[in-house]
């Protein structure tokens, strides 16, 4: 099964919550915490691994917070995930690191496998922080052979 840690849903939750607010007013940890429902000590975690990453900003002091680093429709949900999980690979052998499995050298899906995750990848880098605090819907697009293949599309008109 392909998933993501706890950890990283709960910073797609956090990142959400301060880019409801369009990324610009100076958040708390506490008060993130309090608005996300999720514990104190996990939503500092998330932010000094966020603020490290590049994809916050932070200020001291009284006055204090935290804000995102760019326009949330500049971060992608994939900025995200890497930040806190690491490059996203399918499998082991889908990565640009040669010699993590035994059966690289005779495994002849190995290439399938690169545009397996090389699709996702796309997938989670269309998708914004601006996309992901709107409701989304599973669509349809055609592909080169004219056939019908899944994408991900916002609701017209909404906003959660």
């Amino acid at each position: 099964m392909v998933r993501l840690s706890k950890l990283t849903d709960y910073g797609l939750v956090l990142m959400s919550h301060i880019a409801h607010e369009r990324g610009r007013s100076l958040r708390t940890a506490r008060d993130l915490a309090a608005e996300s429902r999720l514990p104190l000590f996990t939503v500092s975690k998330l932010l000094k691994e966020l603020l490290r990453s590049g994809l916050l900003v932070s200020h001291r002091g009284i006055k204090g917070g935290y804000y995102l680093a760019r326009d949330p429709g500049k971060i992608s949900v994939l900025d995200v995930i890497t930040a806190l999980e690491g490059p996203i690979a399918f499998t082991e052998c889908s990565t640009d690191v040669s010699g993590l499995c035994d059966l690289e050298p005779c495994c002849f899906i190995k290439n399938n496998q690169r545009i397996i995750s090389q699709a996702m990848r796309g997938v989670l880098e269309r998708i914004s922080l601006l996309d992901l605090i709107q409701p989304l819907q599973l669509t349809t697009i055609k592909n080169t052979r004219d056939k019908l293949v899944p994408a991900v599309d916002r609701v017209p008109g909404g906003m959660q």
